[in-house]
């Protein structure tokens, strides 16, 4: 189970958390040991679709359908590279990247890919779009170029998967609108942490203000690597802040040094480089009251599965020229098609 939802009206416990306390920096010392209560995740990556010739033109919506992973290099691209490959899709040997990782040759699934810079990548992509009318892209890049490559999928026309986070998200859909090409766009790929926040939302929607007067703080984990704040902390804030909570973003605590992570918040060493761990914690005015909400993802296996299931839910809606172009998880989630 990757999301744990826990609450609890606790009135034995009416300090405040020390580890949240805004007198501390964002990456600030923790005066004591928290422990995560983790659930451990399996997932598996088999399928029911078994070993397939690659058809590249079959007008099946499940199998062999061709991706191009932008992003393969990084841990997540070849994650997505393994779960598509164990799917039946068919990953193109072919991929685009920063500039210092052009020329590189990705070595995945027994498949080697090309990875060119940003300077030939209209060019590969649009050859590689004529040569597979029925290309899905997944962007798995970096959060700085994210505009640009949107800007490109929908130049060339090319329908596309975006799991990664950050950027100008309003330009985002404004670009990806007026270019009227398909994409499923998300910053949180894994579909049972999407579930938790669509609930979230729903509990948003028809209960707005039951927390009025709650205060929040909220911590999250993740490895050293990602630069920007938790794109899914700050969802579920969103939906706090309906439910009548006073927060702001900047307050945010973010958790980036390993040692801290594994002394702090029980993250396992060996996840260390791949973990996503969100502390959502409420209290009443009168200190009386309390409500925690956790959820914890060890590696990477949960968002390379969402991945997956949005490029078949794109093809889908591709195949049938769905008026709708713009989708995200929520949309994939009821469908209710998922493997």
């Amino acid at each position: 189970m990757a999301s744990l939802l826990k609450a609890s009206s606790n009135v034995l416990r009416s300090e405040k958390l020390p580890f949240l306390s805004r007198s501390k920096t964002r990456q600030g010392v923790v005066p004591k040991k928290i422990t995560f209560r983790l659930v451990p995740i399996a997932l598996s990556l088999s399928t029911s679709i078994g070993t397939v010739e690659h058809d590249l033109r079959s007008n099946s919506p499940d199998i062999a359908i061709p991706i191009m992973v932008n992003g393969c290099t990084g841990k997540m691209g070849k994650s997505v590279i393994q779960a598509a490959d164990s799917a039946g899709l068919y990953v193109v040997p072919v991929s685009f990247d920063a500039e210092k990782k052009s020329g590189q040759t990705v070595e995945a699934c027994g498949k080697k890919i090309l990875v060119h810079g940003p300077s030939d990548r209209e060019s590969i992509l649009a050859s590689v779009f004529q040569e597979y009318p029925n290309l899905i892209v997944v962007d798995y890049t970096m959060p700085a170029t994210i505009n640009d490559n949107a800007e490109l999928y929908g130049k060339v026309g090319v329908p596309f998967v975006m799991g990664t986070t950050g950027g100008d998200r309003d330009q985002l859909y404004k670009t990806v609108e007026e270019s009227k090409v398909y994409a499923v766009i998300s910053p949180q790929m894994g579909k049972q942490v999407v579930a938790f926040l669509a609930a979230m939302e729903i509990m948003a929607e028809q209960f707005p203000g039951a927390f009025s007067g709650y205060s929040l703080q909220v911590m999250e984990s993740h490895q050293a690597g990602k630069l920007d704040t938790s794109g899914t902390a700050k969802a579920i804030i969103s939906c706090f802040q309906k439910l009548g909570v006073s927060f702001d973003m900047d307050q945010i605590q973010m958790l980036r040094d390993p040692k801290q992570q594994i002394e702090m918040v029980g993250v396992p060493e060996e996840h260390l480089s791949g973990h996503a761990f969100h502390l959502y914690h409420l209290t009443s005015p009168d200190q009386t009251v309390s409500f925690e909400f956790q959820h914890n993802v060890c590696g990477r296996p949960i968002y390379a599965e969402g991945t997956v299931d949005a490029i078949l839910f794109l093809a889908k809606k591709v195949k049938s020229k769905a008026d709708k172009r713009i989708y995200n998880m929520i949309d994939v989630l009821r469908e209710g098609n998922m493997r």
